[in-house]
């Protein structure tokens, strides 16, 4: 199934800001999330949602010392459908590019942090839903904390990649953590399509914060209008504020 919730300018950020269930939601611990010498991967559909969505927690992971391996679904080429100033090629290479320097920017370097790129097509995940689940399988390994996007964010992708991501880490008996990227554009306050009761805050410095804003601008091709089809930034000015607050949510693992 094909999901795309994403319509228009989305839920204003002031009612994030007021919104009881953010208030009222439980903290979480980088200690709680992931166990002392634990492997950590995080699995992005495309290059960018593991910073917009993780950028504190990998600060904090790196910190922390532990390992860390990242999966890119796909290289983000259909982020401009139609574009002659960004054809798929290119927009592929740039995006890679832009996310070497964005993890550069939070203190991160390749080889440090393991990062493989699947080369699954963008937007074309849920048509190989199956595929995803056993490569991302084949790259966990017992006592790994799986980071992915959340299954019903919103976005095709997106939530392709959580189901699949659910199926790799069941497999393996390993925890998965889901993580809302889009959600915050759809969703508003108790929503009861979303999972607040699994929610969880991870609270962030204001120098981690700082840095993941410095490291979401390494993304200039979503930042940019796109002359070409006259079609606005992806990640226009409000998108980005929503995902840059003081914390970072995560939802826990399902009971099984």
């Amino acid at each position: 199934m094909k999901t795309n919730l994403i319509v228009g300018e989305g839920t204003v950020l002031d009612h994030w800001n007021d919104a009881q269930c953010l208030v009222n939601m439980p903290h979480t611990t980088l200690e709680q999330l992931a166990p002392d010498g634990a492997r950590v991967v995080i699995i992005a559909p495309h290059p960018d949602d593991e910073i917009l969505g993780s950028a504190g927690l990998l600060q904090q992971l790196n910190a922390a010392g532990h390992a860390l391996l990242l999966i890119s679904i796909t290289d983000g080429t259909a982020s401009h459908p139609g574009s002659t100033d960004w054809p798929p090629k290119e927009l592929g290479e740039r995006r890679v590019g832009e996310s070497v320097e964005a993890l550069r920017r939070l203190g991160l370097s390749l080889p440090a942090v393991k990062w493989v790129r699947a080369g699954f097509e963008d937007s074309q995940v849920a048509d190989r839903e199956t595929e995803v689940s056993t490569f991302i399988e084949e790259h966990l390994q017992p006592g790994d904390v799986v980071f992915a996007t959340w299954r019903k964010d919103g976005h095709s992708d997106h939530d392709a990649v959580g189901r699949a991501s659910s199926r790799a880490a069941y497999a393996l008996g390993v925890p998965l953590f889901e993580v809302p990227i889009w959600t915050w554009h759809w969703a508003h306050d108790n929503d009861t399509r979303v999972p607040w009761d699994r929610a969880r805050k991870l609270c962030l410095s204001a120098h981690a914060v700082a840095r993941k804003r410095y490291a979401a601008h390494a993304f200039t091709s979503q930042l940019q209008t796109d002359p070409s089809t006259g079609l606005g930034p992806i990640l226009a000015p409000l998108v980005l504020e929503r995902l840059l607050q003081p914390f970072e949510v995560v939802f826990m693992p399902e009971k099984r």
